[in-house]
C-alpha cells in the first residue's frame, strides 16, 4: 500500500501485517529492497475496495487541516477503519529477520540501558550555579539542575490534561506533519511505532500565547540565570529559531546530533523524565559509536531508531571515554554545550521546553561555524537574512565590540596553532621520506604534488 500524507510518500508494511508500528518516520523512509518486494506482493491481496478509496479521500483531506482521528496504526487512520474492519494476518508459519528486527525494536525494554550507569559516566547534579561559576568551570561540561524549573509558571500548571483543555484544537508541529494537539495525544497514547513521532514545536510562545518577554506580568518561564545573556539576542527578530515545545511519549527522542550553529542549549522537562547520553567533539575525536559523518559534517548517518542504536552500540559506548549520561527527571533541566554529541530518549510520556543560545564562552565557536560553513549548514534563520555571519558581526560590533575583539583575537590564535601542526605535520613527513610532499607518481610534470 502506498499511502500520502502531506505529499510524503509513506511505506506501511509492518502495519498491513496489524502485528507492530510504522518502522520509519513521516520524514527520511528507508525500507531495505527485500522488504520493499514483500511489500509489493502483499498488496496484490489487500487491494482497497472503491469506498476505501473515497473513505481514505476525505480523511487525507481532513489531514490537511491538521485534525483526523486516530485509529492505532498510520493503516487504519489512513483509510479509517473500525476496529471489527481491520485485516487479520495468521503469521505461525512466517519467520523473517528482516520483519523481526523492527519488532524487537519496538519492544525492547529500555530500562537495561538507561539505569545502571557507571559514576564516571554520570551526569553532574547541582542545585545551581552562579553566571561566574558557569563561565569560569561549566559552559563545557554538561550538567543537570534540580531547582530552577520549580519555580516556573508552566511548571506549576502543566500537564498533558491541563494542555487539551486549553490547546486541544491548537496545530503543532510533529516532525513533518502539523496535528492538533488533542489528535497527537491520541496518538501518543495508543501506538505501537518503533520510533514514535515527536512533536516538537518553535512556535509555541505565539501559538499559546505564553508571557516569557515583560516582566511585569508573571513569566509563564525564564532561561536559568545562571547560563548568563544569550548573544544572538542582538539579531532581534532575525535571530534564528530558538526554543521549542517538545511533547512524547515513551521511546520517543532523537537520535545522535549536534545542535544547530554551534549553539548551547537548555533543555527543561516539566512532566515526565528524559535519558541523555552525551559526547565532546573537537577536530581531532571521533564520533560516538555506531555514528558516521561527512568529510564536509553536513551528512549524519546512524542507526534508524533508537533503539536499535542500544541494542547495537550502548555497551560499547559506556566504555568509550569522554561518554556522560543521566536522567533528567520532571523539574529539572540539562545543560548541552556546544558541539557536544547527544541522544535523548523519553523513558514516559514527557512534555519538556529548549531553548538554544549562545553564552560569551562560545562566542568564537559560532563565529568560526557562521564563517566558514555553506549556507544549507547553517540553519533557522529566516529567508531574507542572506548572510548571517555578516549581520552578526555587525551587531556585535554595535552592542559588544569588546567581547567581539576578543572572540576575533581567540580565533586567529586558533588558526596559527593549526598551521603551526600544520606545517610541522608537513615537514616532518618530508624529514622521513627524504624529499617532498606525496605525488600520484604518473611521471609528469602535472602531476601535483598533495602535500
Amino acid at each position: 500500500m502506498v499511502l500520502r500524507i502531506h505529499g510524503l510518500l509513506f511505506l506501511n508494511l509492518q502495519t498491513l501485517f496489524g502485528l507492530y508500528g510504522h518502522r520509519d518516520k513521516l520524514s527520511g523512509l528507508r525500507f531495505s529492497t527485500s522488504v520493499a518486494a514483500c511489500y509489493s506482493i502483499l498488496t496484490l491481496k489487500f487491494n482497497r475496495t472503491p469506498r476505501r478509496k473515497l473513505t481514505s479521500t476525505r480523511s487525507h483531506e481532513k489531514s490537511k487541516l491538521g485534525s483526523f482521528s486516530w485509529h492505532g496504526t498510520w493503516r487504519s487512520t489512513f483509510l479509517n477503519l473500525t476496529q471489527d474492519q481491520i485485516s487479520q494476518v495468521r503469521c505461525e508459519n512466517v519467520f523473517s529477520d528482516v520483519l523481526y528486527r523492527p519488532f524487537l525494536c519496538t519492544y525492547t525494554p529500555l530500562s537495561p540501558y538507561t539505569t545502571n550507569i557507571p559514576r564516571e559516566n554520570a551526569i553532574t547534579r547541582l542545585e545551581n550555579l552562579s553566571a561566574t561559576e558557569f563561565l569560569d568551570s561549566w559552559s563545557n561540561k554538561p550538567f543537570i539542575l534540580t531547582k530552577t524549573v520549580l519555580e516556573w509558571t508552566v511548571y506549576k500548571i502543566w500537564d498533558m490534561n491541563s494542555l487539551l483543555e486549553k490547546y486541544g484544537d491548537v496545530l503543532f508541529r510533529a516532525e513533518s506533519v502539523d496535528w492538533s494537539l488533542s489528535t497527537y495525544v491520541e496518538y501518543m497514547r495508543n501506538n505501537s511505532d518503533e520510533s514514535p513521532l515527536y512533536l516538537f514545536d518553535r512556535s509555541f510562545v505565539s501559538k499559546m500565547n505564553l508571557n516569557t518577554n515583560n516582566k511585569q506580568q508573571p513569566l509563564a518561564y525564564w532561561s536559568p540565570e545562571c547560563l548568563g545573556e544569550d548573544l544572538f539576542d542582538v539579531l532581534g527578530d532575525k535571530r534564528p529559531d530558538s526554543k521549542w515545545l517538545i511533547i512524547g511519549p515513551a521511546r520517543s527522542g532523537s537520535t545522535y546530533h549536534k545542535d544547530p550553529n554551534a549553539t548551547s542549549a537548555w533543555n527543561a522537562v516539566l512532566r515526565g523524565s528524559k535519558y541523555w547520553i552525551m559526547f565532546p567533539s573537537s577536530p581531532s575525536s571521533r564520533p560516538p559509536p555506531g555514528v558516521y559523518v561527512s568529510e564536509d559534517q553536513s551528512e549524519v548517518t546512524s542507526p534508524l531508531s533508537i533503539a536499535e542504536w542500544l541494542l547495537g552500540f550502548h555497551a560499547e559506548a559506556r566504555k568509550t571515554p569522554g561518554c556522560v549520561e543521566g536522567i533528567c527527571a520532571e523539574g529539572e533541566v540539562l545543560h548541552v554545550p556546544s558541539g557536544w554529541w547527544h541522544l535523548v530518549v523519553n523513558l514516559d510520556a514527557s512534555i519538556a521546553i529548549t531553548q538554544n543560545f549562545v553564552p560569551r564562552s562560545h562566542l568564537t565557536n559560532v563565529l568560526a561555524f557562521l564563517e566558514d560553513n555553506i549556507s544549507d549548514q547553517v540553519s533557522g534563520f529566516r529567508k531574507d537574512v542572506t548572510d548571517p555571519y555578516s549581520l552578526f558581526v555587525e551587531k556585535m560590533h554595535s552592542q559588544h565590540s569588546d567581547l567581539l575583539e576578543k572572540a576575533f583575537a581567540e580565533l586567529e590564535r586558533k588558526r596559527e596553532g593549526r598551521k603551526r601542526k600544520w606545517d610541522a605535520a608537513v615537514s616532518n613527513t618530508e624529514g622521513e621520506t627524504g624529499g617532498p610532499g606525496f605525488s600520484f607518481g604518473f611521471g609528469d610534470e602535472s602531476d601535483a604534488e598533495v602535500p
